[in-house]
């Protein structure tokens, strides 16, 4: 997303949860380092050396190893129903996807940026896209 999101409220929404509307052209070397990074060996990626790898690893817990995905939460007020939508952050949804394929936990927890918006806004956004 293109708004400034640092200030939004964070929150883990299950992986199965967010809808990803636009199909991503992916790098798989980044997603295998942040795949290898979230594990706790670091490894270098087009856009971070290893040693701001190792950095990560080094400090912050597995779950926080790879930075919030900006999602816009919409609320649909005739059924009370809060929909995700991500249409950045596709290396890191891919890498939880391959996480969870991996692991025995059928959904995997991905800490997102909220950006509260309501349907309209969401259908103006869309189709701007």
């Amino acid at each position: 997303m293109s708004m400034q999101t640092n200030l939004c409220k964070e929150k883990s929404i299950p992986l199965s949860q967010i809808v990803r509307p636009i199909q991503p052209v992916l790098d798989h070397d980044k997603i295998a380092a942040m795949i290898s990074t979230f594990k706790g060996v670091p490894k270098e990626s087009r856009t971070m050396t290893e040693e701001q790898a190792a950095e990560r690893v080094a400090s912050l817990p597995a779950d926080q190893r790879l930075p919030p995905v900006d999602v816009a939460a919409v609320r649909y007020p005739e059924t009370g129903e809060t929909r995700y939508f991500a249409f950045g952050g596709c290396h890191r949804l891919q890498a939880y996807d391959q996480l969870a394929s991996e692991s025995a936990e059928k959904d995997v927890a991905v800490r997102c940026r909220m950006m509260p918006m309501t349907p309209r806004q969401l259908k103006m956004y869309i189709g701007g896209s």
